[in-house]
């Protein structure tokens, strides 16, 4: 067994080491996750959690019908860590935030990069120089609950394990063309006008959650005998909208990524009545027990970020 950590005063600490993999797998009720997160294997993570029943003198996890589970002596610790650790987390932040520029690590999928949130980002800048921001922009579930991503957003029904999810933005959608298609020998005026007039649209990837399509937004309309298998094809939401842009067809995309492009007068919304809801939106993914300083600034930041958007918005 490992001896006790000499602290202040006499008393014994236990060891770090123990404390550190009791409180991943509390927090994941899994040994082979909590060793994920961090960096060891699953046997080191249970001989660390030995260590520490050692010292606590009873079991801090149980079985109950195949999954893991805290005992009340788990339960009454786990809290306590939590918080220890928060505090190590900020007490790290102070020693190094006078010498160094404060790294925020962000995910975001490749669209909601380009159309809404990298426009927004000169802003961000100016008001937080002392944060170095980095956008990664990927279809893939990132790593928020091990650390390794401070903040994500993903597009879906807002059900991840794990970690937090908020309501950040709708992602119904609307059709939007080039101002030329409401002129010409076919003007584009009504919806049964896009029998003339090219779909363009977007390849759902493996990665990603459905959306309305142009079938789905045609039979909304009571038009289903519009052809909606034909047209421009891309495989990302911001590829369709600047075709559209450039006159190649109309596109439907979430109203947040085109509210830009519609202000200026580069696309234009054809149909009064044509925003068509759905279930599914932009969720905003952070951890579970809070996040860094850097983290929560930025939160707070896209939260009012969004909340000038038209639709309504989760508190954070």
């Amino acid at each position: 067994m490992s001896g006790a950590e000499p602290a202040e005063g006499g008393r014994r600490l236990p060891p770090l080491n123990a404390l550190k993999a009791f409180e991943a797998t509390a927090r994941r009720l899994s040994v082979s996750q909590a060793a994920r997160d961090l960096g060891v294997t699953p046997g080191a993570v249970s001989q660390q959690i030995r260590v520490l029943e050692d010292h606590a003198g009873g079991p801090l996890f149980r079985r109950e019908g195949g999954a893991m589970a805290l005992t009340d002596l788990g339960l009454t610790l786990q809290p306590i860590l939590r918080d220890a650790f928060e505090q190590l987390a900020r007490a790290a932040d102070v020693i190094y935030g006078p010498t160094r520029r404060q790294s925020l690590s962000i995910s975001v999928p490749p669209s909601f990069a380009v159309k809404w949130l990298v426009p927004r980002m000169a802003g961000f800048t100016a008001a937080h120089p002392d944060i170095e921001a980095w956008i990664s922009a990927d279809m893939q579930l990132a790593d928020v609950a091990g650390g390794r991503v401070d903040v994500a957003v993903r597009y879906g029904r807002g059900d991840y394990p794990g970690v937090r999810s908020d309501l950040l933005l709708e992602a119904g959608v609307i059709p939007v063309c080039s101002p030329s298609l409401l002129t010409g020998p076919q003007p584009l005026s009504r919806p049964a006008d896009l029998a003339h007039h090219a779909l363009i649209h977007v390849r759902r990837s493996t990665m990603e959650e459905p959306r309305p399509d142009w079938p789905t937004w045609l039979r909304s309309q009571g038009l289903s005998d519009i052809p909606s298998d034909v047209g421009l094809r891309f495989d990302q939401t911001a590829f369709a909208i600047d075709a559209a842009a450039y006159g190649r067809g109309v596109a439907l995309a979430p109203r947040a990524f085109v509210a830009a492009d519609l202000a200026s007068g580069r696309l234009v919304a054809p149909f009064a009545d044509g925003y068509l809801p759905t279930d599914m939106a932009y969720h905003l993914l952070t951890r579970r027990q809070g996040g860094r300083p850097e983290a929560r600034i930025f939160i707070a930041w896209l939260r009012d970020q969004a909340a000038h958007e038209d639709g309504p918005l989760d508190e954070l």
